[in-house]
């Protein structure tokens, strides 16, 4: 895995006060589905949003999810990468482009 400075930073944030018996993959998978549900609220009722609590929000989503490919060994670049070069595959820009149809029905 690459060094990685932002990762260093919470690993930091987190071993500091012993945090990590808490971030078992199952547990860290939830936070990030109770965090998105969190930053879907912002736009519950109209999309004219408080961009600071946006902020929050989606850093309290990317912690978690970064937490998570860290505990797991993964690296979060080479997967996006990965998960992108699938999904060019699927989506070819000659049909995809501006469009919002599923693969499957292209």
């Amino acid at each position: 895995m690459t060094r990685n400075p932002l990762l260093e930073t919470l690993r930091a944030f987190m071993t500091e006060r012993d945090w990590g018996q808490f971030h078992s993959p199952e547990n860290l998978a939830k936070s990030i589905a109770i965090e998105a549900g969190e930053l879907l609220e912002c736009y519950q009722w109209n999309a004219d949003v408080d961009r600071d609590e946006v902020a929050d929000e989606l850093a309290d989503v990317l912690t978690y999810a970064l937490l998570l490919a860290d505990k797991l060994n993964l690296d979060p670049e080479q997967i996006i990468r990965a998960k992108l070069e699938r999904t060019g595959q699927k989506y070819p820009v000659e049909k995809a482009k501006g469009r919002s149809t599923k693969y499957d029905r292209l």
